[in-house]
């Protein structure tokens, strides 16, 4: 299995996955939901605010993993948030998100990110270094349904300080309903 960013012609495969695990999880309305959502972060791509991830076996897409940027303010720090990450359904309990989210992290690190937010359950996420975040310390940019799934790390190796100014976030998470 191979981890990349290299998603060029493959983004309809990329949104396929997304909505068939989606749907195989929590139903057809979901999964066309988050297909909906996959496709219009994936149009966001050419601002330079969204990196997507693959992992890949053998030619076929069996997992993803797409970050985008959420903005503090005046606040300098280079912030990417997880939403959403996905493994084929037929690939699950295989190690392949945990693999997909440590290269991504790495990758995301090298190139001077300095905190990853995910909105998603802790107990999955923690397996990569995900802890819980208050929100007078990472501001989400829209109210949360379950605070409890507020999670991030920082890719720099320091604790985390109070990010400055209110949160935005690219358009296509713009959406309330999803938070």
């Amino acid at each position: 299995m191979i981890v990349t960013s290299d998603i060029d012609g493959r983004q309809a495969q990329i949104a396929e996955l997304f909505v068939q695990a989606f749907t195989a999880s929590d139903g057809a309305e979901e999964g066309a939901m988050v297909g909906g959502l996959v496709r219009a972060l994936l149009d966001e791509m050419a601002q330079g605010d969204v990196m997507v991830f693959v992992a890949e076996d053998e030619g076929r897409i069996v997992g993803a993993a797409i970050f985008s940027r959420l903005r503090y303010g005046t606040d300098p720090r280079h912030v990417m948030i997880l939403s959403p990450m996905a493994v084929a359904s037929d690939r699950q309990g295989q190690g392949i998100g945990q693999r997909l989210l440590t290269e991504a992290l790495a990758t995301l690190r090298a190139a001077g990110v300095d905190v990853a937010m995910t909105y998603g359950d802790p107990a999955f996420y923690g397996k990569v270094g995900f802890e819980p975040m208050a929100q007078d310390v990472v501001p989400a940019p829209l109210p949360l349904s379950q605070p409890e799934g507020w999670i991030g790390q920082s890719l720099t190796g320091d604790e985390i300080m109070p990010l400055h100014g209110p949160c935005t976030c690219v358009s296509a998470l713009s959406d309330p309903s999803i938070w």
